[in-house]
């Protein structure tokens, strides 16, 4: 505590400014807990009980994330999906093309 040093070497700061990145990130999934999955209002009275509702939380909160992703594969602009819906279409576009034909 007190006052810092006058003289931090640069591989000092570097691990603070490292510290700092990986506390951001920790301390804004906490936020982003509070915000959108009521990390907040959390009132059990049991220690094991609070616990088992903040890993529910958090796992929910990954469940999301991986949600997210897996359905940004169908539905981003030039996906897969698109891709292969399209070529369905096609084919069949060129059956019946074959058939009436």
């Amino acid at each position: 505590m007190g006052r810092p040093p006058k003289n931090i070497s640069d591989k000092t700061k570097k691990q603070a400014q490292e510290d700092e990145r990986v506390r951001n990130v920790i301390e804004g999934k906490f936020g982003e807990g509070k915000r959108r999955f009521t990390l907040s209002k959390i009132m059990t009275k049991l220690t094991s009980t609070s616990t088992t509702t903040i890993a529910i939380t958090f796992l929910v909160m990954n469940l999301s994330t991986l949600l997210r992703e897996f359905l940004s594969l169908f539905f981003v602009k030039n996906s897969l999906f698109r891709f292969l819906i399209n070529l369905n279409y096609e084919n069949i576009f060129i059956h019946n093309l074959c058939l009436y034909s």
